[in-house]
């Protein structure tokens, strides 16, 4: 099933999503719906909150990305329950968007380097250590299951100029090429 896209405004993107209890839900056919969404998106990654459920799953595809000396071969995975344990490295710039947040990109600084633990969909544990782009599409993704957002790391007066832009995509006044809910929608 593919979900639409809740975009910027509504409420359940700035929530702290809540765990998921073994056998509360059928995991795989919701990783499933959750990569349906993501590629009729277009997307590399996304949180369930993006789809309007408040638990915390996200699901990650950058095999289709070509990036400098980092190979994505296999990087599609299932995260479910996830905690950052630590986040290391030297700091980088890069320019990110957010399919809550269609047409907006800009520069955000993250670490380089991140530590992870987390179960599948298979409910199988695992404690990974990722870097460089796999790093930043997790702590994207990981954000939304916080109430974050990548426009929350901007500078107040970058939001400020953003304001009128973020008020369209609230309205569903936006093009995408994938289906939106948007929370002031009439």
């Amino acid at each position: 099933m593919v979900y639409p896209i809740v975009v910027y405004g509504d409420p359940i993107l700035r929530k702290r999503a809540r765990e998921i209890e073994k056998g509360s839900m059928d995991l795989l056919a919701f990783a499933q719906d959750m990569f349906d969404s993501m590629n009729a998106a277009h997307g590399i990654g996304l949180a369930a909150p993006q789809i309007g459920k408040s638990v915390r799953v996200f699901v990650v595809d950058g095999t289709t990305l070509e990036v400098d000396d980092e190979d994505m071969t296999g990087f599609r995975k299932v995260f479910v329950n996830p905690l950052i344990v630590e986040e290391s490295g030297e700091e980088w710039e890069f320019e990110e968007g957010c399919l809550s947040i269609p047409n907006i990109r800009e520069n955000v600084t993250r670490q380089g380097k991140l530590r992870i633990k987390y179960v599948d969909e298979n409910w199988k544990e695992f404690d990974e250590v990722y870097d460089g782009m796999k790093a930043r599409i997790i702590q994207h993704e990981y954000d939304h299951l916080e109430g974050k957002m990548f426009i929350d790391y901007l500078s107040p007066l970058k939001r400020r100029m953003l304001k009128g832009k973020l008020n369209d995509i609230s309205r569903g006044d936006v093009d995408t090429e994938y289906r939106i809910l948007a929370p002031l929608r009439k």
